[in-house]
């Protein structure tokens, strides 16, 4: 599914009026019809629908949409009621004609410009609310009266209806902008925007409703929105069917650099989790003191025992094996289970800058990008190859020097300032993924569950993603198959048993089944 930017959204907008001749306050007439339709349809028959609507809007174009839905639900039989945050001469353009639009209907108007009169008009309360303060250009913390509003909204029991998108939310981000309403239905127009799908702005979405208003297909050709909302369509684009003829030399050689004194699991997984996702051969570089244990885990597994001291990789030593090693190979994934140290940061060092190459590409996960924020995400932009780092938002928060809350408060930024330092591409993990290229576009996933919330999880992302990285995806490409399958195979597991106790090694043998309903054969 397509996400668009506020900008990009505007330039839609401004297209379908200038170039291709669409009358402005005809789209806002579809807007806010849409709205009046889709709340008509969700709670006909209602008690909440017969107890009335109250619109509250602000006065730009948001409000004009919602007041139009008022004056469409007016049509229909519904009583309705709208607050205006602020005089009605001072609304402008299609705001202004929609509001004498729906006053001339014998539509019921009460201008609100103190905080006073506005807690006056939830004092009988609403039994839907339509939430039109703000819509997708919002830019700042909302405050003074707008802000009393969504406190009053959030407050007063009743069910939210949002036009575009829940006030407060950041269109492009999801970020939360000082408050912002939670609404059960969000009606948008042409497009899902991305803070309707990425926390903690997917949170205040309720169910997303996307209206065709009429914006011509050529206006969306002419700006070209790359953003996707990761779904099994958007996927299977990117699925590349197997030859009769095909033999495990043209899938792919990645090559895990991982585990370590009680982290032999982290190699483990990442291993098995290639080897599910089609990698021809798969080979695993780990420390000598766990090298039989994970010799006798998976049989197809290649393994190549590293010199190590005190339970990690001795680096100088390995890194004379890793140049021998990563000869033939088509990917490098390092960091599960490696643990952080001196030995560590010297043997990304190399890696980073011997090891990676324009035709093999480095995947950096775990204890890998521990040790990158400590020797300084600048390092990576001098990398040989192309990188693709994988935090978790604890990790992220060590990259950025931020703290954790702050990441998971703008995911989407976050990833991109992570792109902007490293010059990598990059995802950030948990509940809709956000998946980030150095050219600034963004991918978010739709696929996963609470079950996921276990050990081992990431490891094996990172073996999906370094198999098809080996198999020569593109980093974007793999980020984008290989986040939402490691998240479909988790959700072909809870439908059949629920999201609770499934583990990542019940994921990672889930895979072939996953990536077979996709198509891949």
């Amino acid at each position: 599914m397509k996400l668009l930017t506020a900008a990009e959204s505007r330039q839609i907008d401004l297209l379908s009026q200038q170039k291709y001749g669409v009358a402005s306050y005809s789209l806002m007439t579809r807007a806010g019809e849409a709205v009046g339709g889709e709340i008509a349809a969700r709670w006909s028959s209602t008690a909440q629908l017969q107890q009335g609507v109250l619109v509250v809007a602000g006065k730009g174009n948001n409000g004009g949409d919602g007041l139009v839905a008022a004056r469409r639900l007016r049509q229909l039989g519904v009583k309705v009621r709208a607050v205006l945050l602020a005089a009605a001469a001072s609304l402008k353009g299609d705001a202004a004609r929609a509001c004498s639009d729906y006053c001339a209907a014998g539509g019921e108007l009460s201008e609100t410009i103190d905080e006073a009169a506005l807690r006056g008009a939830f004092i009988s309360r609403p039994g839907i609310v339509i939430d039109a303060i703000f819509g997708t250009g919002l830019n700042a913390d909302i405050k003074g009266l707008p802000a009393v509003a969504v406190d009053l909204i959030g407050t007063c029991g009743a069910p939210v209806a949002a036009v575009d998108i829940a006030s407060g939310v950041n269109s492009d981000t999801g970020a939360i902008m000082g408050s912002a309403v939670r609404a059960d239905l969000t009606v948008t127009f042409g497009f899902a925007k991305y803070g309707h799908v990425s926390y903690p702005g997917a949170a205040h979405c309720g169910d997303l409703k996307i209206a065709d208003i009429g914006f011509p297909p050529q206006a969306e050709a002419d700006v070209r929105p790359a953003g996707r909302y990761l779904q099994s369509a958007d996927v299977r684009a990117l699925m590349r069917p197997r030859a009769a003829d095909s033999h495990k030399g043209i899938f792919g050689h990645p090559l895990i650099i991982a585990g370590g004194l009680g982290k032999s699991g982290a190699a483990l997984l990442a291993s098995r989790a290639a080897l599910r996702t089609g990698s021809g051969l798969v080979t695993a570089a780990i420390p000598r003191c766990v090298a039989e244990v994970v010799a006798s885990g998976q049989a197809e597994l290649m393994t190549e025992p590293m010199p190590d001291a005190d339970g990690h990789f001795s680096a100088r030593a390995t890194i004379e094996r890793l140049r021998e090693l990563i000869v033939g190979k088509s990917a490098l994934i390092f960091g599960p289970g490696v643990s952080v140290n001196s030995d560590t940061r010297e043997l990304l060092t190399f890696l980073m800058r011997e090891g990676a190459a324009p035709e093999r590409p480095l995947l950096i996960d775990a204890d890998g990008l521990n040790s990158l924020s400590e020797i300084g995400c600048e390092k990576a932009r001098k990398a040989a190859g192309p990188l693709v780092l994988t935090p978790h938002p604890g990790e992220m928060s060590r990259l950025l020097k931020a703290s954790t809350a702050a990441v998971n408060a703008d995911r989407i930024s976050a990833a991109r300032r992570l792109c902007e330092l490293t010059g990598a591409s990059c995802l950030l993990k948990g509940s809709r993924t956000v998946i980030a290229a150095p050219d600034a576009t963004v991918y978010i996933n739709s696929s996963g569950n609470p079950g996921m919330a276990t050990a081992g999880m990431g490891d094996a992302l990172s073996g999906i993603i370094g198999s098809l990285l080996g198999q020569r995806m593109r980093p974007l490409d793999a980020m984008a198959l290989g986040v939402f399958v490691h998240g479909a195979a988790a959700d072909r597991i809870a439908r059949r048993s629920g999201p609770i106790g499934f583990l990542a090694g019940d994921l990672i043998a889930e895979l072939p089944s996953a990536l077979n309903a996709l198509g891949y054969v």
